[in-house]
């Protein structure tokens, strides 16, 4: 609804943001200036040590510079209490002292339902409360009581009961002088169909008052005595007052309580709350029996930048978190971000203060997981990675996942942790070789290991691969010398590595053909990640290659890698054949099976073999360059008849 021209501004300049900005923060008085209005405090919308929340009174403006919070009186009051926009000017007017102008006669229709209706709300707060002290509620204080829920506790939260009696509540509001329709309106009680009289909708369960952000009741949770009662929880219907997806039980409370050394802790129902605020975790929340939505999620992260997820450790907690997972990607940036603290299998934030105290859901907290690590489990958990397509799968997967984040900067940062994870997930699963004499089959006699080749990749005992090794040299001399790349772009985009991260920089250094070490390095780093690149480099047997030596000399690097990618090629197509062969029966094996598998040996045995016995074309000068050797061996021959001539005459 609009207001008459003016009435905002004239609101705005009455009241002070300070005053109402102060009521919420504690002023850094170091850096402000009272006399000037210019004002600095930590933000409340974000946990922060330093003061990053500015004020100017005199603008009526302010802005956080870590989160980016900003607007005026108005919006502040919106954000910080969780008000709509015409409950934050009804607030402002009250504190300045003005009368609102004439509205729509619907709005204010509205907003005086809405009174009314808090009203009723609060009389039903009280007779609830009253029933569990009487003989009715016995039993459900006795519950309580077992659950270990003191009696200040309760009174604090409020618990009370809903007696079996069908319109027990019914009659004692009316009497109040409550109308029947303001109780259905407010969701306590139900008007059957057939036109019948009305009913209590809550009857012999333990009643939770479900409070705003302003502490006002605006929805009641019941929890079932009847162990055969069709829902253990019922919550009230969506009214007037109430909206589910943007409700918080205790969010009033825990907003109070946040501070430096308390993080917004997030938990599954009522008791989760009221057990953890009584063990001194008084910053809890829970959502309202649904999985938590995009405004709750909004709504936490006005509180908290960092809000700790504490789910039961079973099957269905895992699953509401990666849900929470999907809706919070998009949203997430350097500012707002999720932590999980995961309960052990079987019990929930309650049975671990139960059994280990307060000391032990706080060492929870403490060792809570970022959400990169939970997306990781969520992939790979139960899963089979025996092939190259279903780790392609998980890419893929992950990849999905990633590309929702918006922000460009988070969405590199866990693109390379996921690559990480992938990295140390495949290494730890290569099996072991170990070295066996012929005779025997114990390990080769050997003379004693030094310390450089138990570090080497040979000595690792992570799943040493020949074919890693000469991948390995193959990327190292790519990047140490990038000119070679175009002179061999069809060949290296042909060849697959098995180490996928390898591929992965093959991939980006033939798209971009950087020109210096620097920068193929830079393009590896974006790629794959630092982490990567320094394992790489830590692998003696790359150093050894002559390449390495001479990061300039464009052919030698080229002739390397071409030996390194045959060597490759031909020892791949000989363990294919034999596989094929191997496949088959021993009637299968015919005389063609046999030459294939020989010639393959053949080519393995001439490209394998030592350089003593190397009948390659060139030979390398001592400058590096290389020479035919047909024509070097011409030109030896030439000088020799040269001299034997000149020797004659």
């Amino acid at each position: 609804m609009s207001l008459p021209s003016g009435f905002l501004d004239e609101l705005r300049a009455r009241v002070s943001l300070t005053s109402v900005v102060g009521r919420k923060v504690q002023w850094d008085q170091r850096k402000s200036n009272q006399g000037k209005g210019d004002m600095w405090a930590p933000c409340p919308f974000h946990q922060e040590k330093t003061a990053s929340f500015h004020v100017l009174d005199r603008e009526g403006y302010y802005y956080c510079f870590g989160c980016h919070a900003k607007g005026d009186a108005i919006t502040f009051l919106k954000d910080a209490e969780n008000l709509s926009f015409m409950e934050a000017v009804q607030e402002l007017a009250r504190q300045a002292g003005m009368t609102l102008p004439e509205r729509d006669p619907g709005l204010q229709k509205q907003i005086d339902a809405r009174s009314v209706l808090a009203d009723v709300m609060e009389k039903a707060v009280r007779y609830f409360r009253m029933m569990i002290k009487t003989q009715a509620g016995r039993e459900a204080s006795l519950y309580l009581d077992g659950r270990g829920l003191s009696e200040g506790t309760q009174n604090r939260f409020d618990v009370g009961y809903a007696s079996d009696n069908r319109q027990g509540l019914l009659k004692a509001l009316t009497e109040q002088g409550v109308r029947e329709e303001q109780l259905i309106e407010c969701g306590l009680c139900i008007a059957p169909d057939n036109g019948g009289a009305p009913y209590d909708r809550f009857r012999n369960r333990i009643m939770f008052p479900i409070r705003d952000a302003r502490g006002h009741c605006i929805a009641f949770g019941g929890r079932a005595m009847d162990q055969n009662a069709r829902a253990k929880y019922l919550n009230s219907p969506e009214t007037l007052l109430f909206d589910k997806g943007r409700s918080l039980y205790n969010i009033g409370s825990a907003r109070s309580a946040l501070g430096k050394n308390h993080p917004l802790i997030v938990s599954e129902g009522y008791m989760d709350v009221i057990a953890l605020s009584q063990a001194g975790f008084e910053t809890a929340v829970a959502p309202l029996g649904t999985a938590i939505t995009e405004n709750q999620l909004q709504m936490m992260w006005r509180l908290h930048p960092e809000p700790v997820v504490a789910l039961d450790g079973d099957a269905a907690g895992l699953r509401a978190a990666y849900r929470l997972i999907d809706i919070a990607l998009p949203h997430i940036d350097a500012s707002r971000a999720l932590r999980f603290a995961l309960m052990p299998e079987g019990q929930d934030p309650d049975d671990v203060i139960q059994k280990g105290g307060p000391e032990a859901f706080q060492t929870l907290l403490e060792n809570a997981i970022p959400m990169v690590d939970l997306m990781w489990r969520q992939a790979t958990e139960g899963q089979s990675f025996d092939s190259p397509e279903r780790k392609s799968a998980l890419e893929h997967a992950l990849q999905n996942q990633t590309r929702l984040i918006k922000d460009a900067g988070l969405r590199r940062n866990y693109e390379t942790a996921l690559r990480d994870k992938r990295w140390d997930f495949f290494r730890a699963q290569t099996s072991p070789r170990y070295l066996t004499s012929q005779k025997g089959g114990g390990r080769r006699n050997s003379a004693p290991v030094t310390q450089v080749t138990k570090a080497s990749r040979l000595a690792a005992r992570d799943g040493f691969s020949a074919d890693h090794l000469k991948e390995s040299v193959i990327i190292a001399a790519l990047i140490n010398c990038p000119k070679a790349i175009e002179g061999m772009l069809d060949e290296l985009q042909g060849f697959e590595f098995l180490t996928s991260e390898y591929g992965e920089i093959l991939r980006v250094l033939c798209q971009y053909l950087p020109q210096s070490r620097e920068d193929a390095e830079a393009c590896a780093s974006d790629a794959v990640g630092k982490k990567v690149l320094e394992m790489l480099w830590s692998e003696n047997h790359v150093h050894v290659a002559p390449c390495m030596k001479q990061p300039q000399n464009v052919e030698m690097t080229i002739m390397t890698v071409q030996a390194e990618v045959q060597k490759l090629a031909i020892q791949r197509g000989l363990a294919a054949e034999l596989e094929e062969v191997s496949r088959g029966s021993e009637q299968d094996i015919d005389d063609t099976s046999v030459w294939r598998i020989t010639r393959a040996v053949e080519a393995k045995n001439t490209t394998l073999a030592p350089a003593s016995e190397d009948k390659a074309a060139y030979d390398m000068a001592d400058n590096g360059a290389r020479i035919n050797r047909s024509e070097k061996d011409g030109w030896e021959k030439l000088l020799s008849e040269i001299s034997f001539s000149k020797e004659k005459k």
